[in-house]
């Protein structure tokens, strides 16, 4: 090999290196979001209206979670929100496989899974976070939303 090709070696993983410690160190990172209700098709369902649900009496958060079959973190990820609602009340979860209804994906700008999105009783969104969601970040930007039970 040629010191031109080695050259262009190193520097290939140095870049992937690169870029997997920022996809790792971002990923679970919860990011607070404006309503998106003009991306999700509007009214006053919002991300319920997506989930294809409608909010019950006690219900005040709805987690959208969206998820793909061959994902191993959505599995994780689906018992980690069912362990926070057996906790919380007010806590409402609705899973989409994006391979069966790629438009609730697209209308959310959701680029991979598992994609986490906290839509208040209204339908606007508040919270997102791709990859696996760290439960007590989760659980203390949901409390604001939860408060008034």
């Amino acid at each position: 090999m040629d010191l031109l090709g080695v050259t262009v070696l190193v520097a290939a993983l140095v870049l992937a290196t690169a870029v997997g410690l920022v996809l790792r160190r971002r990923d679970g990172r919860l990011r607070a979001t404006a309503d998106r209700r003009g991306a999700s098709g509007g009214g006053a369902a919002g991300g319920w209206a997506l989930a294809g649900t409608a909010p019950a009496d006690g219900d005040r958060v709805l987690l959208l979670q969206l998820s793909s079959p061959v994902c191993t973190p959505c599995r994780r990820t689906a018992e980690l929100i069912d362990d926070l609602r057996a906790r919380q009340p007010g806590v409402a979860h609705a899973e989409v496989d994006v391979a069966e209804r790629p438009e609730v994906a697209r209308a959310l700008g959701v680029l991979r899974t598992p994609t986490v999105v906290a839509f208040d009783r209204s339908g606007a969104e508040f919270v997102r976070v791709s990859g696996l969601p760290r439960a007590a970040e989760l659980e203390a930007a949901l409390a604001p939303a939860l408060g008034a039970l």
